[in-house]
């Protein structure tokens, strides 16, 4: 049910929400969250961001991703797209779309994907600045955060 792609090249939103909406007519609401390379990183101008994964880890962990996903709400499609390689401020970095019968589950969905996707996937990520400076980007609290809200009781 749960499309799941890691990727260099930029995807089209559009393809992949006709790709989810094929002959589907029991989808009430779509969530979707497309995520970009900012232009600033802690005051500084960010000239591009090269992110890198391992593989076998990345597909396993979105997959389970998705699962927890459509284990959770009653989910009719869910596509999952993260790209890598070196990408400049502006690009689509991440692309989330839910379907569900009600718009509820699917804007929930949305968000718990996003959450969980920024703190869960074993992503690493490099801000390359204008000035020639450069460093791994850490974890945030913040991001922590908004992944717990999604902890379920017991």
């Amino acid at each position: 049910m749960a499309r799941v792609v890691v990727q260099e090249a930029a995807f089209d939103l559009g393809a992949e929400f006709a790709a989810l909406t094929a002959g589907r007519r029991d989808i009430g609401g779509i969530g979707a969250f497309v995520g970009t390379v900012r232009e600033l990183s802690g005051g500084q101008r960010l000239e591009a961001m090269t992110l890198e994964h391992y593989p076998a880890m990345t597909a396993a962990s979105l997959s389970h991703i998705a699962a927890e996903a459509e284990r959770r709400w009653d989910l009719l499609g869910c596509t999952l797209i993260h790209r890598i390689g070196r990408l400049e401020p502006g690009a689509p970095i991440v692309l989330v779309l839910a379907a569900a019968a009600h718009r509820d589950a699917a804007l929930a969905a949305t968000g718990f994907l996003i959450d969980w996707l920024k703190t869960r996937a074993p992503f690493w990520k490099k801000e390359c600045f204008a000035d020639g400076d450069a460093h791994w980007v850490e974890a945030r609290a913040e991001d922590d955060a908004a992944a717990a809200r999604w902890s379920e009781p017991g």
